[in-house]
């Protein structure tokens, strides 16, 4: 075999050995990602169980909650905190800002390639909830909006009950995307439910 047919036959090799370790690779994220979820989910139902006799603290890696936007199918764990570890098998929860349920700006942040790729199909009135240890909040979408990755306002208090989702953009993009997409929504005028 000459040397330009063995190198090819080598490089090729290699590549195809590239393509299967990335291959598995992404097959452990999503099952890493499912497999977190499930047992965060679990932590997280007995904690908001009726008999649960105390609210989880929300310490970094805690599950917090619950988010659900069922026009879109999506339901996701809320865990304190956004780590690129805590981003890779959940919904975020930023520090510093509300916690669902309370006054001001409740901010979770999500990866557009896993968890939040549905919101490219959010829309103005879709139906938000967040679901905690003290109960649901509803909330309604009122508009998105496509800022730069430095405008911190989105991050900002409120003076009413919001919540603000935020992911990169744009969601077809490859790598670390330039832009960040935000979704905001008002706490809905319909009860709480449970809320202690």
């Amino acid at each position: 075999m000459s040397l330009p047919r063995r190198l090819a036959h080598h490089g090729s090799r290699a590549l195809l050995a590239a393509g299967l370790l990335a291959l598995a690779y992404a097959a452990y994220v999503v099952i890493d990602a499912h497999a977190y979820q499930a047992i965060e989910h679990r932590r997280f139902e007995a904690v908001a169980a009726p008999h649960a006799l105390s609210e989880p603290a929300a310490v970094d890696g805690s599950p917090i909650g619950e988010l659900r936007i069922p026009r879109l199918g999506l339901t996701v764990v809320v865990v304190q905190g956004d780590s690129d570890a805590i981003l890779r098998r959940a919904v975020g929860h930023l520090a510093d800002t509300a916690l669902p349920g309370e006054a001001g700006n409740v901010v979770l942040a999500g990866h557009r390639d896993t968890f939040f790729r549905p919101l490219k199909h959010i829309r103005a009135g879709d139906a938000v909830t967040v679901r905690t240890a003290r109960g649901d909040v509803g909330y309604v979408v009122e508009s998105t909006r496509v800022v730069a990755p430095t405008d911190l306002q989105v991050l900002e208090p409120t003076g009413g009950h919001t919540l603000t989702l935020i992911t990169c953009f744009p969601f077809r993009y490859l790598g670390a995307a330039p832009e960040r997409f935000v979704v905001l929504a008002r706490e809905s005028d319909a009860p709480r439910q449970d809320i202690r």
